[in-house]
């Protein structure tokens, strides 16, 4: 499977506006904790990115979209894409990748 294979098997796995959501919020909370550790010099908080990133995103998968998370057979491509997913979403540029799956 290639990258881009990937990437459209993620997208149709985030189908649902509520699970990428929660995917957002995930993402918003791991880089606001990363960001707090280098600006405060207290890098436990490094300890919450992980946290608040993952369990937003399985709790997305399991409740909302009902699926298994892309992250246990692609891990390094799977977050590679929720970022990808998350800044396309900030910059309005998402929804053509959508459609390109047929979403």
């Amino acid at each position: 499977m290639t990258y881009g294979e990937f990437w459209l098997r993620y997208l149709r796995a985030h189908a649902k506006p509520a699970t990428r959501a929660l995917h957002y919020c995930g993402s918003t909370l791991a880089l606001g904790s990363i960001a707090l550790a280098i600006l405060a010099h207290n890098y436990g908080w490094l300890v919450f990115a992980p946290v608040a990133g993952y369990s937003f995103a399985w709790g997305a998968h399991f409740f909302v979209e009902h699926n298994r998370p892309e992250t246990f057979g692609h891990p390094f491509w799977s977050l590679i894409s929720d970022f990808r997913m998350f800044f396309l979403f900030i910059s309005g540029r998402l929804q053509p990748h959508f459609r390109t799956c047929g979403l």
